[in-house]
């Protein structure tokens, strides 16, 4: 199925407005039922603000999103599965949000919980790939021209890997006001041109993900009306690695999605530091960002070097494709 590159326009537009709808209605209500931000003791002490926003704006995008997707999943499988694996964490966001709010606590599910939630999306989804027309265990490798390298056996467990960490890496993102919509916006609209590049049938889907953001943006950059919560963070890392694996591109994610992986990596290294060292930091804090901040550098400013790297990653993933 081949769209039109007007058709991922209008799929932005729609989910675009159907935002700017969405959140004046929806945000006042997430207020009145106290769905507010829980913040950390130890975190910056400017984001003692934060606490009371309402949290949970991941929902809007997720609406949005599915308007204008919904438009274009007649025959289009492709498009079916990346939206299910968006809704899918979405769903395991909301979870661990609504636990955290009820709860009033700043952990919503346990640990091993949310990881067995998303494995099991992972496999169904990479078990459902594989009913797909044309699909196959051969992956594009960055820089190499016209060379496909078929992982057989190895591909289920990489891209089991890739969507993991992808999913993990949006969620350390969300920490500041606009960051991780600001910085998926840029990766997704990247997908989007290969979509088109590729003739993919998820080209319209990419366009409703890239206006959903930018309508949340509105209302998500500093100083933050909304935040979007694990409901949105776990569902636009889904959504990521999601077209990055139907467009045979899982690898691209070590490129344009360098935030996501340098983010979590940090979380990996700041926890196993600390339990090495007997208590000591290697960064400031964790994830990343906080450390940014620590240093003296203004939010605003730690939002705007993240989302530049990843437009200049974005050029380079292209110069790699």
């Amino acid at each position: 199925m081949d769209y039109p590159l007007s058709t991922a326009i209008y799929a932005i537009l729609i989910a675009f407005v159907a935002n700017i709808v969405l959140c004046p209605i929806l945000i006042p209500y997430l207020v009145k039922l106290k769905f507010g931000q829980y913040v950390r003791d130890d975190g910056p002490k400017d984001h003692i603000r934060k606490a009371g926003t309402p949290t949970m704006g991941g929902i809007m995008i997720i609406i949005s999103f599915l308007l204008a997707a919904l438009l274009f999943l007649h025959g289009n499988r492709e498009g079916v599965a990346l939206v299910m694996l968006t809704l899918s964490f979405g769903l395991i966001g909301f979870l661990d949000d609504f636990i955290k709010i009820t709860k009033k606590r700043s952990m919503g599910l346990r640990a091993y919980q949310k990881m067995l939630a998303q494995v099991i999306v992972t496999v169904v989804f990479v078990i459902y790939c594989f009913t797909l027309p044309g699909f196959s265990t051969y992956i594009i490798i960055p820089f190499i021209p016209h060379v496909y390298l078929d992982l057989g056996i190895w591909y289920i467990p990489l891209i089991c890997f890739v969507i993991l960490g992808a999913v993990n890496g949006a969620n350390f993102t969300d920490g500041l006001d606009g960051l991780a919509a600001g910085v998926t916006v840029i990766i997704v609209a990247f997908f989007l041109f290969v979509a088109w590049a590729h003739h993919s049938p998820i080209l319209p889907i990419t366009g409703a993900a890239v206006g959903s953001l930018l309508g949340f943006l509105l209302f998500n950059s500093y100083p933050a009306k909304v935040f979007m919560g694990d409901t949105g963070s776990l569902a636009l890392g889904g959504f990521v690695a999601g077209a990055a694996v139907i467009l045979g591109m899982p690898l691209w994610l070590g490129i344009v999605a360098l935030v996501y992986v340098v983010e979590v990596l940090s979380v990996i290294i700041q926890v196993g530091y600390f339990k090495l060292t007997g208590g000591k930091r290697f960064f400031k804090m964790a994830p990343i960002h906080h450390s940014f901040e620590l240093s003296g550098w203004p939010e605003t400013k730690v939002v705007a070097f993240f989302c530049v790297t990843t437009a200049i990653l974005c050029l380079v993933g292209y110069l790699a494709f």
